[in-house]
């Protein structure tokens, strides 16, 4: 019996010495006393104040100790609940850049904070607060094109919009990163944006035509893009870019290491939104929203590529998108890739019934490769994950997406009540409809991508 009473106090011991370690490397004890100057004000500009600040895209501030007691109560049940900071990600089935994950430390300070009465603490404990940099997420552009401002009347709601935004250079030249900014008032859900590239003497003005056309009101494309005024002066069609600048609440522009991405910008050229989507508004605002350019310092010489599983397409939904009302329903796509391919960035998409999201991939080996697991789908906070280093996935590889989606009363995002029966209108974006894709960005493989760090600064 000797050696079983030994490794039982081994046990105890080594389990004592990693809850130590848990604690210490935790950020440290928790304070007898915690006030706002010495302890939460910190806690909060680490976390919570590059979107909750003046000038950011939070709809309130939580910089000063007054903005901070008013929402106290909510500020530590969202933090403990991993509502706030939103990152729908789990992390510990894949990390990525970025990632905001509050550490158990910190929101144990906030939890103390209200249990102590929310004292404010000595003034010249206050830390400044960082120097973000304003409109934008990432840094001072190089160049900002202001969107066509657009107004929307009270109670409006699901307003989809096609936009020209042109611009002229001195001469070509190339950009690291695009980034879209949200008009002050929070009202843009999402934009997808291409880019049209024209040679010089084919556009003589590249500012001519509408800015702005509603797609309700557009019976076909054609139409819109005449409009717009598109065309060549020859009444040919310039070059069209995909997927240069898009947007999402809370999304943070990528910027990869030099060479890799970026684009090509011609000395004349606009940037297409195909869907800019403005929300719900109670009151009438008008939304002036603009495009943030950050130059590249050289040409890149590897272009990233994407291609998207799931509604549009290079694989179908499994079953088809069709949710009965009062029912949860499964659904899959699966794509078998021809080359070996090095993985960047994945993005996700479902709408208001969705509940939960798994995306991997099957080696011809049989391995599996983790790419995401979002097992809260929350429609609100929809990321462009990057990997912390490229993935390589290897050639006959089968990427698999599955989805969940629950159109019962006890959805609370539910946007029918009663339940009605909701599907895939042919890539609909309102939200209202259903949709499940998986997007993914990559580059061909070369060797060593695995080792290429994607955590620029």
């Amino acid at each position: 019996m000797r050696p079983v009473r030994k490794l039982h106090s081994l046990f105890i011991v080594s389990l004592f010495v990693l809850v130590q370690s848990a604690c210490s490397n935790d950020g440290g004890r928790i304070p007898a006393k915690v006030t706002f100057t010495e302890h939460v004000a910190p806690v909060l500009y680490a976390n919570c104040a590059i979107c909750h600040r003046p000038g950011g895209s939070a709809h309130f501030s939580l910089v000063t100790y007054q903005q901070a007691k008013s929402y106290s109560a909510s500020l530590a049940y969202v933090v403990r609940e991993r509502i706030m900071p939103p990152w729908p990600a789990d992390p510990h089935y894949t990390e990525f850049v970025g990632q905001r994950i509050m550490s158990e430390h910190d929101i144990r300070i906030l939890e103390k904070w209200v249990e102590d009465g929310m004292q404010e603490g000595p003034e010249d404990k206050l830390p400044p607060l960082p120097d973000y940099p304003r409109g934008s997420l990432i840094g001072t552009p190089d160049m900002r094109i202001a969107v066509a401002p657009y107004s929307l009347p009270a109670n409006s709601s699901d307003k989809f919009l096609l936009v020209k935004v042109p611009y002229e250079l001195p001469r070509d030249t190339y950009a690291a990163l695009i980034e879209f900014w949200a008009g002050d008032n929070n009202i843009v859900h999402h934009v997808n944006g291409d880019m049209v590239k024209y040679e010089f003497d084919k556009k003589a003005d590249v500012f001519a035509g509408e800015r702005i056309i509603d797609m309700v009101e557009d019976s076909t494309i054609k139409q819109a893009f005449e409009k717009l005024g598109l065309p060549n002066d020859d009444g040919t069609y310039p070059v069209l870019q995909k997927s240069v600048v898009n947007y999402l609440p809370g999304v943070f522009g990528q910027k990869y290491p030099a060479g890799i991405g970026g684009y090509f910008l011609p000395r004349k050229g606009a940037f297409l939104l195909n869907d800019l989507h403005y929300g719900f508004t109670k009151n009438a605002v008008t939304d002036t929203s603009y495009i943030n350019i950050f130059f590249a310092k050289t040409p890149p010489d590897r272009p990233v590529q994407e291609f998207q599983l799931g509604t549009l397409g290079v694989a179908p939904v499994e079953p088809d998108l069709v949710i009965q009302p009062n029912t949860t329903k499964k659904v899959l796509s699966r794509y078998t890739i021809p080359i070996d391919i090095s993985v960047l960035t994945v993005n996700p998409h479902m709408h208001l019934l969705g509940k939960s999201f798994k995306a991997y991939a099957l080696k011809p080996d049989g391995d599996t490769i983790r790419l995401i697991s979002i097992p809260r789908w929350d429609f609100n906070w929809q990321y462009f994950y990057t990997f912390k280093k490229m993935v390589k996935i290897p050639k006959g590889s089968t990427i698999v997406a599955e989805g969940l989606y629950d159109n019962t009363r006890q959805n609370m995002n539910n946007p029918f009540s009663p339940p009605q029966l909701v599907k895939d209108q042919n890539g609909s974006m309102r939200a209202t409809d259903e949709m499940f894709q998986f997007i993914v960005t990559y580059l061909p493989y070369k060797e060593g991508d695995e080792q290429i760090s994607l955590e620029t600064k």
